[in-house]
């Protein structure tokens, strides 16, 4: 997959991350993508015991057969440390170098993070969709910020995820009577096709099968370093 060199250094300090973000926040598009999705490109990251190294994982789906096209890991060693809402600086490189070993580009991303439900409207899911250029979905496992009212109980009960007045994301329910995840924009989808991408992806398990996917991807590259 062929990705333009990203529009900033990866190795700064906190308080450039946070200047990088807000620039690159303004550089998001929120649209309705033009045809529907195929290739959904899951990605996500784990870290080594020691923390000195990151692992990230891509898993290539198709939505169609509901089969995996490609996989692919990549260890890098880790500059940043571990601060709230800078998830990027720390699994960003590693990631981006994932993504650019697929034979095949994806028609939309989803992260195991956040998209614009972020301090500064840039969450991993913004940020890398920013720098590939492609439709991209923040899908989280917890909120960072916002508040919220518990959906109902049963699969695609859903309720909005507000910040200073602002509908910033959606909680939605992917199982039956399971823990909800947190959907929000990252670049270049709108709000109601990342719902429907997440519950079309969630084939039996909390987590949509793209990102479930990823995740057991580095678990198994983390316990192959130790």
């Amino acid at each position: 997959m062929d990705i333009c060199r990203p529009p900033h250094n990866w190795l700064v300090s906190p308080k450039q991350a946070i200047a990088i973000q807000q620039r690159l926040a303004l550089l998001r598009k929120e649209t309705k993508p033009r045809k529907p999705f195929r290739y959904i490109a899951g990605v996500d990251a784990a870290f080594s015991k020691e923390h000195a190294q990151c692992i990230a994982g891509v898993v290539l789906w198709c939505i169609k057969t509901a089969k995996v096209v490609e996989t692919h890991t990549v260890t890098a060693k880790l500059h940043f440390p571990y601060i709230p809402g800078l998830l990027t600086f720390r699994e960003g490189p590693a990631i981006i170098t994932a993504l650019r070993k697929l034979r095949n580009t994806p028609d939309v991303l989803i992260c195991d993070g956040q998209g614009i439900a972020h301090p500064r409207r840039c969450g991993i899911a913004t940020h890398i969709g920013i720098i590939i250029d492609l439709p991209a979905v923040g899908c989280a496992k917890s909120r960072l910020i916002g508040d919220y009212q518990e959906p109902g109980s049963e699969k695609g009960d859903k309720s909005p995820l507000m910040d200073k007045g602002k509908v910033v994301g959606t909680v939605l329910r992917t199982r039956d009577n399971v823990k909800p995840v947190f959907i929000s924009v990252g670049h270049k989808i709108d709000l109601p096709t990342a719902e429907q991408l997440i519950l079309a992806c969630a084939t039996g398990y909390r987590l949509p099968e793209p990102t479930r996917l990823a995740d057991h991807l580095v678990a198994s590259a983390k316990r192959d370093l130790t």
